[in-house]
């Protein structure tokens, strides 16, 4: 019988579907965010099983953790040689061991070899097996500076562990935030390393521009599709760096990150990037704003002192209309937003402008459609190509969209087979 608690596994994405993973949990108070670590994995498709040091016990129960996993919790070594029936060769076998939270009494016996806890068995087990660890420290923030600590945590470094955090706060070194442990994993176990020694440039989110100094127009983009396309794009092995607007939702840690307010400072941010070095594909996901006054006041203007207000607009620079003349070898996929049109007209609509750029596959959506607009996590597309063929990714998150796209994309630079979406 299946455990009611795994009614959630795959319910926020598949990337760790299949995936054993083996959560060690030491006697720090940051064992208390364990269970949501648990299901974020399970959420994602993954199997977690629970190992339990003696003080993580006196911190949380360990029916908690069966609870929050659906899976018997391992609190001591029995002569059912736990430590090596959870990871040792079995048709599916565990493929990591998290340790999360990881003291520093737990971090220090592993590097010194002692196995004197279910933890550090299973971690010591996991290296004969060659099976990834990685470790979540949290502690008091003078522990963690221990100058023996530093030299084992580097020891364990060299060993091919590796450390996710600490956030160092309030004279502590916390446990890393949920979705950073999560997003580590999901780039750890990525089997599709296709974008691997590629670079690639994103742009995300909306730009502004302003009326006066306290006052702007703008639009109502989130920045989240070209922030999945970023995330997968790393996932996938890609050096990635993210030109993101202001009110771009949580960009992914990896990626090198250059943050712009207004259009031209987009525009001058990308031609910089590829005038100085070789991108090899650039996305141009942002929502930039295409009108800004033409003058602006350099004051507040009130309502008090003036009944109206009548203003002129110009167009901004078009960002993607010199991308192929600063970088013309790059690979460019633009996006182009419609408003309450037919699919044949949107495709259309977007061919135009993939020719008019000199792009070489354009995403296109309708934002007025339930689902695929702004600001929300899913998204309905059509991405283009030079000769017109189209790929509909219907509603889905955006997530799978940006995998959908970096798909399409792989198959037209030879990076992989051809993508399973289907053509219309």
């Amino acid at each position: 019988m299946v455990h009611p608690s795994k009614d959630i596994i795959q319910t926020k994405g598949v990337e760790l579907k299949g995936k054993n993973i083996v959560l060690g949990i030491t006697g720090s108070v940051a064992a208390s965010q364990c269970p949501e670590i648990a299901r974020q994995l399970m959420r994602h498709g993954a199997e977690v099983f629970a190992v339990m040091t003696s003080m993580a016990q006196k911190i949380i129960h360990p029916y908690l953790m069966e609870w929050a996993t659906g899976n018997a919790v391992v609190t001591q070594l029995t002569g059912k040689i736990e430590h090596v029936a959870l990871i040792g060769p079995q048709p599916r076998r565990t493929e990591l061991i998290l340790i999360a939270p990881a003291t520093a009494n737990t971090i220090s016996k592993i590097a010194s070899g002692i196995d004197d806890t279910p933890v550090t068995s299973v971690a010591s087990a996991a290296f004969s097996l060659r099976i990834p660890i990685m470790i979540v420290p949290a502690m008091h923030e003078s522990m963690f500076h221990h100058p023996i600590l530093q030299e084992n945590i580097d020891k364990l470094k060299a060993l091919s562990i590796e450390f996710i955090g600490p956030r160092i706060e309030e004279g502590k070194a916390k446990i890393a935030n949920t979705d950073d442990i999560l997003e580590a994993i999901i780039y750890k176990l990525s089997t599709s390393k296709d974008f691997t020694r590629k670079k690639m440039l994103v742009t995300a989110g909306p730009t502004l521009e302003y009326i006066d100094p306290m006052r702007v127009i703008t639009n109502k983009s989130s920045g989240l599709m070209g922030v999945e396309v970023a995330r997968e794009a790393l996932k996938r092995g890609a050096e990635v760096t993210l030109i993101a607007g202001p009110r771009t939702v949580t960009p992914p840690k990896k990626a090198k990150l250059i943050s712009v307010e207004t259009t031209k400072e987009m525009h001058d941010a990308v031609i910089s990037e590829l005038k100085s070095q070789k991108y090899d594909i650039v996305v141009a996901a942002a929502a930039a704003a295409d009108w800004k006054a033409k003058k602006h006041f350099d004051h507040k203007v009130s309502t008090r002192d003036t009944s109206s207000l009548t203003m002129k607009f110009q167009p901004t620079p078009k960002i993607i209309d010199v991308i192929k003349k600063a970088s013309p070898k790059s690979f460019l996929v633009p996006f182009k937003a419609e408003h309450k049109v037919s699919n044949q007209q949107l495709v259309n609509s977007a061919y135009r402008r993939l020719k008019e750029t000199k792009a070489d596959l354009i995403a296109a959506n309708d934002v007025s459609r339930r689902g695929a607009g702004f600001a929300v996590e899913t998204n309905e597309l059509f991405i283009i190509d030079r000769k017109k063929n189209v790929i509909h990714v219907p509603l889905t998150t955006k997530r799978e969209a940006a995998a959908a796209l970096l798909d399409a994309i792989a198959e037209r630079i030879k990076l992989k087979q051809p993508a399973n979406a289907s053509l219309h």
